[in-house]
């Protein structure tokens, strides 16, 4: 074992072998020659350089032409990437200072602007200059757009009304922004806000209303109070939104109760127009009962000033109402006569012109006296 270790530590000579591949270094009649070797006449053939041989020759220390001419010394490489690098990020921060520093503030808009996070000021419309980021970070609100919100977004939602009826409920709400800073940094989701403070609102108004008001005139009111409601829940939590409207958009019953409301609402506008058929009736019967009224009026004041005139000329106007209609035979001292309405009686009597007129009356058939 001993002697084996010994042996393997012995360096190990490896003779050339001139029958290689490549053939031996020294005589070339035998055997491919190695394309590295030094040709047989000396050194290699000079070929002419090229273009990359030129520019890996000026890039290097000392470059120019032969040993000692005139050549201008360049640069290294090594300094040139580093001024090219320098020249990068000079260009990054400049335009990292245009970006951050210089902010373009509209018509409609403020820019809410925080220093380390901290709320600092605002800014007014035009071309303002702060500090960069992220020392000082400007949030652009838009402060007249008025957002619009569509309740619920998908269709009709059901709500329960006061007498315990539900309704399918559908509403649009207009809202924008009236204090940027309150609105950068009270809440998170504006629209999320907005949208649960909308709900809530709707809920608990319509948790007083009847469902006739609700789906018929009574919308108008509902829209008011809800935006009252919303309007004060938001501003207890300093949101810096201003409720603009409410719009409700659909009121119904469920699908599956249309055909009874609709009788329901049918019979309501029934009973709408008799009621109003009545009240014309009774303005009728008024007006006569006070024109009647007043012609009493006017026939007592002329009795007052001549009594028994007046009593016999209401006798005889009303006996005439009364037999104008009829005919009736009236006995009197010379002879049975026949009564005639004044009007009839009077062309009975005329005599004809350059004529005389003889009437004779005859008894009454039946013994009429």
């Amino acid at each position: 074992m001993t002697i084996l270790r010994r042996w393997l530590r012995r360096p190990i000579i490896l003779a050339a072998d001139n029958n290689g591949p490549w053939g031996g270094g020294g005589d070339n009649s035998a055997g491919p020659r190695n394309p590295w070797s030094v040709p047989p006449g000396g050194r290699r053939a000079s070929t002419k350089p090229t273009a990359l041989d030129e520019f890996l020759k000026k890039t290097r220390v000392g470059g120019g032409g032969g040993g000692g001419g005139g050549g201008r010394p360049q640069l290294p490489l090594g300094a040139s990437a580093r001024t090219l690098w320098l020249i990068g990020v000079g260009l990054l921060v400049a335009v990292w200072l245009l970006l951050t520093s210089f902010h373009q503030i509209g018509p409609q808009q403020r820019g809410v602007v925080t220093y380390f996070g901290k709320y600092s000021g605002m800014l007014e419309p035009g071309i303002r200059v702060t500090l960069p980021a992220p020392i000082v970070n400007v949030t652009k609100v838009d402060v007249e757009q008025v957002r619009t919100d569509e309740f619920p977004q998908d269709g009709g939602e059901a709500v329960l009304t006061g007498d315990q009826n539900i309704i399918d409920l559908a509403y649009t709400v207009r809202w924008r922004v009236s204090d940027p800073r309150n609105y950068v940094f009270e809440i998170k989701d504006p629209q999320e806000t907005v949208r649960a403070t909308a709900e809530s609102a709707m809920r608990a108004v319509l948790a007083t209303t009847r469902m006739n008001d609700a789906i018929g005139a009574g919308r108008g009111l509902i829209e008011a109070r809800v935006t009252q409601t919303m309007q004060q829940i938001l501003d207890s939590y300093q949101t810096g939104v201003r409720v603009q409207g409410v719009s409700i958009k659909q009121a119904s019953p469920p699908a599956a109760l249309v055909d009874d409301f609709n009788a329901v609402t049918a019979a309501q506008q029934e009973a709408v127009g008799n009621l109003n058929n009545a009240r014309s009736y009774s303005q009728q019967v008024i007006a006569r009962a006070q024109g009647e009224a007043s012609a009493f009026d006017q026939v007592y004041a002329q009795y007052r000033l001549a009594p028994e005139v007046t009593r016999r000329r209401m006798y005889y106007e009303t006996m005439e109402a009364v037999l104008a209609k009829t005919d009736k035979t009236i006995v009197e001292t010379p002879g049975v006569t026949p009564y005639l309405p004044l009007d009839r009686a009077r062309k009975l009597v005329e005599p004809a012109q350059g004529t005389t007129t003889t009437t004779t009356t005859s008894p009454a058939q039946g013994g009429q006296r």
